[in-house]
């Protein structure tokens, strides 16, 4: 199966992240969340790598999934100048779940076909 990432594991994401793996056979390596121990826990309960950049999460995965809160958190993951999800992202799946404006998942989905990742709005709305 798919080796899958998530970036913001909160309830939604971490619960997703479980389905995946556990009921889906997916095989979840990689785990990004602003909080530490959130992505700990879930890291540990799969046997996911707890990435400590973004950049890590693209090495790791060829699909990633993103559950962050706002557009200002989408915009730090992507567009940061630095450490990004676009890092080394050519090829790569990016699925976008959290339901946010519709510009910042426009401007993501544009940056994105810069580096040559393909880029999908799943709103969970």
């Amino acid at each position: 199966m798919s080796k899958v990432a998530f970036v913001g594991v909160g309830r939604m994401g971490a619960n997703m992240a479980r389905h995946l793996q556990l009921d889906c056979g997916h095989d979840v390596t990689a785990v990004f969340d602003v909080n530490k121990m959130a992505s700990a826990e879930i890291a540990s309960e799969l046997g996911a790598k707890d990435c400590g950049s973004l950049l890590e999460v693209t090495e790791a995965a060829a699909i990633i999934f993103t559950v962050v809160t706002n557009d200002d958190a989408m915009r730090a993951i992507f567009l940061h100048v630095g450490d990004n999800l676009f890092s080394e992202a050519s090829g790569k799946k990016i699925i976008n779940c959290a339901t946010l404006s519709p510009g910042i998942h426009k401007e993501v989905y544009e940056a994105g076909k810069e580096v040559g990742a393909h880029v999908l709005e799943g709103a969970m709305a």
